[in-house]
């Protein structure tokens, strides 16, 4: 579609000389001089207990502080999974009607999912910017199609072309901690240190992101911001400072059962849930804490740990944000959101993982293997995510996780603080109303006053269906404005309606490989039963078909058709020749080269593979050649002491082959090739100028190696190998590398795909 330039009209006079003529001075759109900042803070995974003010005894002294001095919603729902929910917390809109059912890392083909937000669907930083607003976003942005989150663009969809005037975070799903793989505004940077100096992601998201918002305040105090903060906590890896690891040592011995029922009933003093309210029954696979061996609880025990040192270590950020809003005195008039984007995570597995790859892999970590590491949890040299007692724990009241459409995937805290638009009486209050994602946008609007354009750079715009609730946030006993609600995750299906005072739930958790006209659909009273305990289906089968039929029409009238349960095939049919991942399954990188993504990176993951490199160099050069991962999990092609030397790194056990004859000075070629010999094997080969000089068997093969991506001619990051420091550069000249993925068969491509679409 092109978009012809309009001239902007002349409104002055112009004629033969000045004297005659009368200028005409355009003026920049302008906001007003009492609009209010708005802030958003999205948490990644963090269940609707988590908080201290929702009923954990884990430290977030600066949101409990917010919600003190704001309004704490109790009945606050989102999408089960990250990026849907980032789609309909920038648009006002269905997740599906703007193309993001799912993670930005595919397309199907299908409206639903483009692997982007439609550009018929603004962004509230677009339409803020048209306003007068200055726009920021520091963390995880996640609705980019992840091919294309290289150096290589196309940049359409990342953040500044989406309505943001500054970014400074990462584009995955994910990233390390202590290493992450950033981008400023449209290109890529190392990160400013490393955990040795003290540095933590989130800590520099903070310090970015006042930065902006000082540097625009500072120059332009008449110009309102948006500021966006998504943080990369709380999703695996769970990381955090020493300091904060230390503190919550001993903190959960007595173990998830005891504190899940201490949650519970903190929740019910509060009020966080209606008296009455059930505490859900364990979810199949968590085993009662008594049961466990010493080994699994000791394992179990240092897994939550990290996690509440994590949250309470992004708490104090938040805290340094409020303190430096407070101090630039652009506090009180800033309409501060604090939410999640779904519950706690599943994907921790039963027992916990001390490297999150391990379980994409199917490997279950056996807690008696890791008893000599226990305290590298949390640090540099793990990345780790809780068993699912934990994470059932964390979604108290309520059953499931993250994925699926029950209330521990969907329901989640949300904290507003706003001292210039809250009035002094309601400030501390609840609100019990149920409110969606999709309605936080209109409410920005309502209380902007700005009605969304029906016309935005050239695109005609979908309707903004999402539900101001500006009313509530003025009156407790406001009735709620969204009184119907469907989800919809991977098949997993649900709607909320409210009906004569009375809300209804139907909801049908999918299973893989089943029919959907298999699906159980079960019916709840969440007035009196929010935990969803007591299932009604038997006894109210009218009122189940009813919502069932409710379900279908929002679906049609969402875009959220057609179902789709699919995962590994859309892994396997990304290649294309207008893609990173061409049909020939050929690579060629010619250094110097910036990091590569993983999602857009040639990549060994569970399949045969060649690399070859073209090399000159003098008789000391070395150097890595090409390098996938770090320290946790990974592969390193490199020259070291005149020798060839691949080392593949699986979760911490070192397979190092290394060439039996030196590389030759001058121009030579160098081969490693990675070849499956079974589901879980393989063999390393290499060759100097053709000549094969070494090989070594692969006992563990991994099927998906690291969220790190790659790099060409260094190695990036936390070094994969302990054989040197990072980057180790190459001192000669590499030519190029190249990587051949031809020979790898379709088994190697869905058993790579199958693990890649389970880790998102």
């Amino acid at each position: 579609m092109t978009h012809p330039i309009q001239p902007t009209p002349f409104e002055g006079r112009i004629g033969r000389t000045l004297a005659e003529s009368e200028p005409h001075f355009t003026s920049r759109p302008h906001p007003g001089p009492d609009a209010p900042n708005v802030v958003i803070v999205l948490l990644d995974d963090t269940g609707f207990a988590q908080f201290g003010c929702f009923g954990s005894d884990i430290d977030t002294p600066h949101v409990d502080a917010l919600a003190a001095a704001g309004l704490q919603f109790t009945n606050f729902h989102v999408t089960p999974l990250c990026s849907p929910t980032r789609a309909s917390l920038l648009t006002g809109r269905s997740q599906h009607a703007v193309g993001m059912r799912s993670v930005s890392n595919h397309r199907t083909g299908f409206p639903h999912q483009l692997g982007h937000i439609t550009n018929h669907a603004a962004t509230v930083a677009e339409v803020l910017g048209a306003q007068g607003y200055a726009t920021f976003c520091c963390g995880k942005w996640h609705l980019a199609p992840t091919e294309d989150i290289s150096a290589a663009g196309p940049f359409d969809q990342w953040p500044l072309a989406r309505g943001f005037d500054r970014f400074y975070g990462f584009l995955e799903g994910e990233t390390d901690q202590f290493h992450p793989e950033l981008v400023v505004d449209n290109h890529h940077i190392d990160p400013p240190a490393g955990p040795d100096d003290g540095y933590h992601l989130s800590e520099d998201l903070v310090d970015q992101l006042l930065r902006m918002i000082n540097d625009s305040t500072g120059v332009r105090p008449d110009r309102p911001f948006f500021a966006y903060l998504p943080f990369g906590a709380t999703h695996a890896p769970h990381q955090a400072p020493q300091a904060y690891l230390d503190k919550y040592r001993g903190r959960f011995d007595d173990g998830w059962d005891a504190v899940r029922q201490r949650w519970y009933e903190r929740q019910l003093a509060l009020g966080i849930i209606p008296e009455g309210t059930q505490l859900a029954p364990r979810n199949p696979g968590v085993k009662p804490w008594d049961e466990l061996p010493d080994s699994h609880r000791r394992f179990a025990c240092r897994l939550q740990e990290a996690f509440a040192a994590f949250l309470d270590h992004t708490d104090e950020q938040i805290g340094r944000l409020v303190d430096g809003l407070r101090q630039m005195g652009q506090l009180d008039n800033t309409i501060l959101m604090v939410l999640a984007d779904n519950g706690a995570s599943q994907e921790g597995g039963p027992f916990g993982v001390m490297h999150e790859m391990k379980y994409f892999n199917g490997i279950v970590d056996d807690p008696d293997d890791v008893m000599d590491r226990l305290d590298d949890i949390g640090g540099p040299n793990s990345h780790t995510n809780y068993p699912w007692g934990w994470a059932q724990c964390g979604n108290s009241p309520f059953k499931w996780y993250k994925q699926n459409t029950h209330e521990g995937g969907v329901h989640v805290p949300l904290v507003v603080h706003w001292p210039a638009g809250i009035a002094a009486d309601q400030q501390g209050t609840r609100r019990d109303q149920f409110v969606n994602v999709s309605d936080l946008v209109p409410t920005i609007y309502e209380l902007l006053g700005i009605t969304p354009p029906e016309v935005f750079g050239g695109y005609a715009q979908l309707p903004v269906t999402g539900s101001s609730f500006a009313s509530v946030l003025a009156d407790a006993d406001a009735p709620a404005t969204n009184t119907l609600q469907y989800f919809e995750q991977s098949g997993s299906r649900a709607l909320v309606a409210e009906q004569d005072g009375v809300t209804w739930k139907a909801v049908a958790r999918h299973i893989r490989g089943d029919s959907f006209d298999d699906d159980r659909w079960e019916l709840y009273e969440l007035s009196s039963d929010q935990s969803e305990c007591n299932d009604l289906a038997e006894t109210e089968p009218g009122k189940l078909e009813e919502l069932i039929g409710l379900w279908w029409a929002e679906a049609e009238r969402n875009g959220v058709l057609p179902l789709d349960e699919r995962m590994i095939e859309l892994f396997v049919a990304r290649l294309d020749d207008h893609s990173p991942h061409p049909t020939s399954r050929r690579y060629r990188y010619r250094p110097p080269l910036s990091p590569i993504p993983s999602a857009a990176s040639a990549s060994p993951s569970g399949r045969s593979w060649e690399l070859t490199a073209h090399v000159s160099r003098g008789a000391d050069d070395a150097g890595v050649l090409w390098a996938t991962g770090n320290a946790n999990s990974g592969m390193s092609v490199f020259v070291q002491s005149g020798r060839l030397v691949v080392d593949y790194n699986s979760f911490g056990e070192h397979t190092v082959v290394e060439s039996a004859i030196e590389v030759p000075a001058g121009e030579c070629i160098l081969t490693a090739r990675l070849r499956r010999t079974s589901r879980t094997e393989g063999v390393i080969e290499l060759a100097i100028d053709g000549e094969p000089c070494g090989s070594a068997e692969l006992p563990y093969m991994m099927r998906i190696i690291s969220s790190i991506g790659s790099s060409v001619g260094f190695d990036h990051g936390q070094a994969v190998s302990p054989r040197y420091e990072a980057p180790f550069a190459f001192s000669g000249a590499l030519h190029a590398v190249e990587i051949d993925r031809s020979g790898a068969s379709q088994a190697d491509a869905e058993t790579a795909a199958r693990t890649e679409m389970a880790r998102q």
